[in-house]
């Protein structure tokens, strides 16, 4: 639904691989209830023009409507702000926040154009063919950031300063609290608490990255901090690279785009189509269905049912895709003895088990002998790291007891497990124990 719609075209910029500004792509126009994308001829005549993504955006003439079951090119909506950026959008261009959000009352462009220009990847979107005026580019203190996001979250409205402040955060993907952060030749994804938190969610996930990375997973670096009395996580970006002649950017896509589905199709994901997209298009297919195989296990082992296909994604250069870093890696509140993945594992199967990777092994090229090795490895480090990783986050006795055996390591994710991979169900028994 268009019902507040303020734009009906958005012309899309992009960094070419290696290159330190934008150039003009094409343009993106509402057409009834799709958005279409073209091709500009100047784009087309670069000798260095790439595909924004090849199986749906081709280098070709002529508007390119979306795939079918799509409203726009996926590709082109990795770009968007999700819920937590339009909730700050929609507080600034309407007034009203917190849980009376609803972000059906602004359109696809208006949230393209009146996010900040800092996006993942290396698109943006702007007014113009000819001028690129990037957007939220004043930098601003982790207080001022922690003072906005708080406000946003309480439903109130934004002082100018502040909602300069929190620009930064506006075109970044998830739910939680968020903004960006130059730490000169590095930048981050800051996230704050948020006052629904049960547990000190910002710890949890620092720890979750943090054991992912000690067991062999290639992850983003992640620190805490904290101003205001609030723990911080920085998590530091992948998508950028510094350069003497300035910052770069690497074109991303998110699994939902490489699976062809939107939001409203998310829950037919699946790591077994992932997988087979992997081995017939990406670069070093064999260590990525590891490497994603691996992830899959660890999610499991830590209690992360939030592993959405918006939370997989991969480099794009015009020809091949490479796995990007894991993010988001948190471990989810839990109440009940069951649980599942957000995306399916194989067939219908999501049911959040290490029995379920180890009956999917094969998708991945893996022989069960090579997965049992993987989820053993997995699970000692998990054991063997616990006490220091927490106290390396400073995670209180109370947070501590109340994750270790409900979502890391829950007893249900070893139901069923027989044969050579019965000894981890021994395992995890024995590190619960007290």
């Amino acid at each position: 639904m268009r019902s507040e719609a303020s734009y009906s075209e958005a012309f899309v910029w992009v960094w070419l691989p290696g290159a330190v500004e934008p150039v003009v792509a094409g343009k993106l126009t509402a057409d009834g209830e799709q958005l279409v994308f073209n091709y500009g001829q100047s784009y087309l005549a670069r000798d260095s023009a790439i595909p924004l993504y090849a199986p749906e955006l081709p280098l070709q003439s002529g508007l390119i409507p979306p795939l079918p079951g799509l409203g726009m090119p996926a590709c082109i909506r990795d770009g968007s702000p999700d819920a937590w950026g339009r909730r700050v959008i929609i507080n600034r261009k309407l007034g009203i926040g917190g849980a009376r959000v609803d972000p059906a009352r602004l359109d696809e462009l208006t949230y393209l154009l009146e996010s900040g220009s800092d996006r993942i990847g290396a698109l943006d979107f702007q007014r113009s063919a000819t001028e690129y005026v990037p957007r939220g580019a004043e930098a601003a203190s982790l207080e001022q950031l922690v003072q906005a996001a708080d406000r946003i979250e309480q439903g109130m409205p934004l002082s100018p300063e502040l909602d300069q402040a929190l620009q930064h955060g506006t075109s970044l993907g998830g739910a939680r609290p968020k903004a960006q952060i130059d730490g000169g030749d590095r930048k981050y994804i800051a996230k704050f608490s948020s006052t629904t938190d049960l547990y000190n969610v910002v710890k949890v996930e620092f720890i979750a990255m943090r054991l992912a990375s000690l067991c062999g997973l290639n992850v983003a670096s992640v620190s805490l901090t904290s101003s205001l009395n609030k723990d911080v996580l920085l998590i530091e970006r992948f998508d950028r690279v510094r350069s003497r002649a300035g910052w770069q950017r690497k074109l991303m896509v998110s699994a939902l785009t490489m699976l062809a589905l939107d939001e409203m199709m998310a829950r037919y994901a699946s790591y077994e189509e992932l997988a087979e997209i992997i081995r017939h298009r990406f670069a070093d297919a064999s260590a990525t269905l590891r490497e994603l195989f691996s992830r899959l296990v660890f999610n499991i082992l830590c209690g992360n049912t939030d592993d959405h296909a918006r939370n997989h994604a991969a480099f794009w250069d015009g020809q091949t895709l490479r796995l990007t870093p894991a993010y988001d890696i948190c471990p989810q509140n839990r109440t009940g003895r069951e649980a599942s993945q957000a995306m399916l594992i194989a067939g219908g199967d999501r049911m959040s088990r290490l029995s379920s990777c180890l009956n999917a092994a094969g998708h991945f090229l893996l022989s069960r002998e090579e997965a049992v090795a993987i989820l053993e490895r997995q699970l000692a480090c998990i054991i063997g790291q616990w006490d220091a990783v927490c106290a390396e986050a400073g995670l209180s006795e109370t947070d501590r007891a109340y994750l270790w055996g409900r979502q890391f390591l829950n007893p249900y994710a070893f139901d069923d497990l027989d044969g050579d991979a019965a000894g981890l169900k021994v395992m995890a028994d024995t590190a619960r124990s007290p």
